[in-house]
């Protein structure tokens, strides 16, 4: 089929940052083609998009040759993945891989470690041999990226201030050995580290641990962010997972970083006693 200019692929995983990409790209005068990723996506995207797929996790040639029907080359792959997934018993019988995910897994990979950039730039790299290029994920959803300075009325008081010092080189070498995006830190010492469980979990283990509440997340991009994907997201339950295990500031990489439903996001934190901080 021709490409058609006009016409946006959505690669689609969990949360409600499919639906702003889609709302966004909508409001630009795109059509858009959804392959929503089975067991991630919300079905609900449907009611958004023009054209919604399920379409399995493991099969990126289906993935291709939805898009392709519909004339689309230019693509935006957003929404949370369930990676740990990954690591289940007979995963092979469980998500039959077609000869694309074999060639991604076992031939781009085969001398590689499985770490969040690798990966992705190896989709990307297959997808692209089918003519499906991914963009900035961020092109459609401008509005709701953090920015310089603190967003809340709440403000951080001075020995935040201490730990966002303290804890932001710590976190930049974090996401620069691929481990992850986030640590939390109380009177400059590191409480917990992101990994593979993800910031939701990672803030619920810090509650545990830190049960007289009073400490900083900070969640950052990598040094080298590429901006097609793993772009770094919260929202309004990081807020909420914050107040219910003690947290008191959100800080979080200015220009980098997309606030999910940002007004709402920052009107909840002032609620909750919470700032946010664009560093």
């Amino acid at each position: 089929m021709i490409p058609d200019e006009n016409t946006l692929g959505l690669i689609a995983g969990q949360g409600r940052l499919p639906f702003l990409v889609a709302k966004g790209a909508k409001k630009a005068g795109l059509k858009v083609i959804c392959a929503g990723l089975a067991e991630n996506a919300e079905p609900k995207l449907a009611d958004i998009v023009d054209v919604f797929y399920e379409v399995p996790i493991a099969r990126p040639g289906v993935w291709i040759r939805k898009f392709k029907k519909h004339g689309v080359t230019k693509t935006i792959m957003v929404g949370r993945i369930a990676k740990g997934r990954i690591f289940t018993p007979w995963r092979i019988l469980k998500y039959l891989p077609d000869w694309r995910a074999i060639r991604i897994w076992y031939w781009r990979l085969r001398k590689e470690n499985k770490q969040n950039d690798i990966l992705l730039n190896a989709i990307a790299d297959e997808l692209a041999s089918g003519g499906i290029i991914l963009e900035n994920s961020t092109t459609y959803c401008k509005e709701h990226i953090a920015t310089l300075g603190t967003m809340t009325q709440q403000q951080p008081i001075q020995s935040v201030k201490d730990d966002i010092e303290f804890g932001w080189q710590i976190v930049k070498k974090l996401g620069e050995l691929d481990i992850g995006q986030a640590i939390a830190v109380k009177e400059r010492e590191v409480i917990s580290v992101e990994a593979i469980e993800g910031t939701a979990k990672m803030i619920t283990r810090t509650g545990e641990i830190c049960k007289a509440g009073g400490w900083t997340l900070i969640k950052t991009s990598k040094p080298n962010q590429d901006m097609r994907f793993d772009v770094p997201c919260v929202g309004p339950d990081t807020i909420k997972g914050l107040s219910e295990n003690g947290g008191k500031c959100l800080v979080v990489e200015a220009e980098k970083t997309i606030i999910i439903d940002k007004p709402e996001t920052i009107k909840l934190a002032d609620q909750l006693g919470i700032a946010i901080v664009g560093c």
